[in-house]
């Protein structure tokens, strides 16, 4: 694993054109969003044509793991010589009611990141990797379900992205009406957004786990991994 670092250095892809204010290369930053997202996007291209799919990922260190089947045509375009990805993740923390149309905004906490990820052949890193999946779902989740088989893992791939080439844009407060405008007979103001669990809904006759009926996702999520 890379030597600990607190700062990612930009590069050529992760500055921005617009909003350079909003921007961030902390690690500790990143690694909070990374954390708390249960889904990530990754765009990707095979022949000359643009793809982009969702799915579940999971960070270990400095590490990015992405969860897919083996037979998904990602997976199969990474199985060669890997293949360079880019993948976002946001979370939407308020919608932002300006007094205008142009100004109205979100508020939001978004990580892209670029890179060439590998298929993980190693079998121990592999489990490994599929166990911190299953505690990032919900932490206890990978002890308190049966663990994959023989032909479960066989048909699991793992892909790992190193966190080098890696930016956290946010965007928080207020609106930002422009001055000529304050005095507009329109309410302004920000609805706070923020993801919450209901109550278990059982499939079984065995009582609902701890870690399951108190389950939440919190901006204060423990570190993966560190």
């Amino acid at each position: 694993m890379a030597e600990p670092h607190s700062v990612y250095t930009p590069t050529k892809r992760t500055i921005p054109a617009r909003k350079p204010e909003r921007l961030s290369y902390d690690v500790a930053a990143v690694n909070a969003v990374l954390d708390e997202a249960l889904v990530c996007h990754v765009a990707y291209q095979v022949d000359g044509i643009p793809a982009m799919i969702p799915t579940l990922h999971v960070r270990i260190g400095d590490q990015l793991y992405i969860h897919g089947s083996t037979g998904s045509r990602l997976m199969r375009a990474a199985s060669e010589n890997g293949i360079p990805l880019c993948i976002g993740v946001t979370l939407t923390d308020g919608l932002v009611m300006a007094r205008t149309w142009f100004n109205h905004s979100v508020n939001f906490r978004s990580v892209i990141i670029h890179g060439d990820a590998v298929v993980v052949t190693d079998k121990d890193e592999k489990w490994d990797a599929m166990v911190a999946l299953m505690d990032h779902v919900a932490q206890g989740r990978a002890e308190g379900s049966r663990s994959a088989n023989k032909r479960e893992f066989a048909a699991t791939a793992m892909l790992r992205i190193p966190l080098v080439e890696v930016s956290l844009k946010v965007r928080s407060g207020p609106p930002g009406d422009d001055e000529e405008d304050l005095e507009l007979p329109h309410w302004a103001g920000v609805l706070p957004m923020e993801t919450v669990f209901g109550d278990p809904i059982p499939a079984c006759d065995l009582p609902v786990p701890t870690y399951i009926a108190e389950h939440q996702r919190s901006k204060r999520l423990s570190e993966v991994g560190d």
